[in-house]
């Protein structure tokens, strides 16, 4: 994209955001919302976003869900954009909608949109800055890959921004739509930066700090 007030041979740079689903309510660790889940004396929530600047997106979005309230008053989210999903108990789907209904109401717009997940303690800022880097336009497709398989971040150009949101249902989020569009895909290894372990039960509690 070419700004001709600057001079034909300056462009500038992608507009990325990044997409943080945080709404789950926590079923199967006893009703404890995930955004509020303590790791290293902060709630969950704000590693992630930290993640998502750190790793230099433009802009941050978090999708909450489960106990949005109490997420507002006790985690530090500053400059991030909180996006309300009243149907987050519907599943994923429905948070990946919000944040991309959001994203697409912005006057200015973004060229792409880079999507992670709150429960992902292991996957950082250098994960985010790989899967970032693969932009190559608004039609790019990329994900990280830990040995050789599909995982987050995910990257998504703005010409697939309807479609992931049409395919959005239930917990399937994109895994749909990134299945039928395998072959643009653009992995990227992300295998000695970070780990995508989730935190989903009693049990990988001990993961946090």
């Amino acid at each position: 994209m070419t700004d001709e007030t600057a001079g034909p041979h300056v462009t500038t740079a992608p507009r990325i955001a990044g997409l943080l689903l945080a709404a789950g309510g926590g079923r199967r660790l006893g009703g404890h919302p995930k955004a509020l889940l303590p790791h290293r004396g902060r709630p969950l929530v704000e590693h992630a976003a930290r993640a998502l600047w750190d790793g230099g997106c433009g802009a941050v979005y978090v999708v909450l869900g489960a106990a949005a309230e109490r997420v507002r008053q006790e985690a530090r989210l500053p400059a991030c954009v909180l996006v309300d999903n009243a149907g987050w108990a519907e599943g994923m789907g429905s948070s990946l909608r919000a944040g991309l209904d959001a994203l697409s109401a912005r006057p200015d717009g973004f060229d792409a949109v880079l999507v992670s997940l709150v429960d992902q303690p292991g996957i950082g800022a250098a994960a985010v800055a790989r899967v970032r880097a693969a932009y190559q336009g608004r039609d790019t497709l990329a994900a990280a890959s830990y040995r050789g398989r599909r995982g987050h971040p995910v990257l998504f150009g703005a010409a697939h921004w309807a479609g992931v949101a049409a395919g959005a249902v239930g917990d399937q989020g994109a895994r749909g739509y990134l299945a039928a569009h395998r072959d643009a895909i653009t992995l990227v290894d992300c295998s000695e930066v970070a780990e995508p372990y989730d935190i989903d039960t009693a049990a990988d509690l001990a993961r946090l700090e």
